[in-house]
């Protein structure tokens, strides 16, 4: 059974800086590409960062030059550092994977406030 499992959300003030990780059970993310997206009250889902196999990258442009997504095969995790945190990043970040089918994580609560 494929899972993905967040953490390292949490309360942080403005300027702040959290990672979070997601890592994968039941499979293998070596050969696909990775996403984190996020959700704020009363707005839609919306893609944050995605790193592909062979590791390029995309974000977003309200996180463009703040976030930076990573991968650790052997660890079968995906991270995302965010730097310079601010008030309209707090959201709950979920981590997506697309292989056939759609799996998502629980997701982190991520608040940013001073």
């Amino acid at each position: 059974q494929v899972q993905l499992v967040e953490s390292g959300g949490g309360s942080v003030q403005p300027g702040g800086s959290l990672r979070l990780s997601c890592t994968a059970s039941g499979f293998d993310i070596n050969g696909f590409g990775l996403s984190w997206y996020r959700q704020a009250p009363g707005k839609q889902r919306e893609l944050v960062s995605t790193i592909t196999s062979g590791g390029i990258t995309h974000y977003s442009e309200a996180v463009q030059g703040r976030f930076t997504i990573s991968r650790d095969n052997a660890l079968n995790t995906v991270y995302l550092q965010m730097n310079n945190l601010k008030g309209e990043d707090t959201a709950v970040y979920y981590c997506h994977m697309l292989v056939g089918i759609e799996y998502w994580g629980q997701g982190t609560q991520v608040t940013v406030a001073s």
